[in-house]
């Protein structure tokens, strides 16, 4: 894979945001399957969504696919643990 996704976990205050980023191709398709993916792991590690986006950002490398998940604290997950 030339270009791979680009995952971020970040800290707003109290709640937690999940980044996943990938290039878009050349024909303007993006991935479906990168928001399936996402969205069946964190449901297998027990992490709810509490809301979601998604949208493009353009670079002088090219655009993005950017998904954006605000998660819900719920006390099973923490940043930083083994699963």
């Amino acid at each position: 894979m030339l270009h791979p996704l680009r995952v971020f976990i970040t800290n707003r205050g109290p709640d937690t945001e999940l980044v996943v980023a990938n290039p878009v191709e050349l024909s303007g398709r993006g991935r479906p399957m990168v928001f399936y993916d996402t969205t069946l792991a964190l449901k297998v590690l027990g992490i709810c969504v509490f809301s979601a986006e998604i949208g493009r950002h353009s670079t002088e490398n090219g655009e993005w696919e950017v998904y954006r998940f605000l998660l819900e604290e719920n006390g099973k997950y923490k940043q930083g643990s083994k699963a």
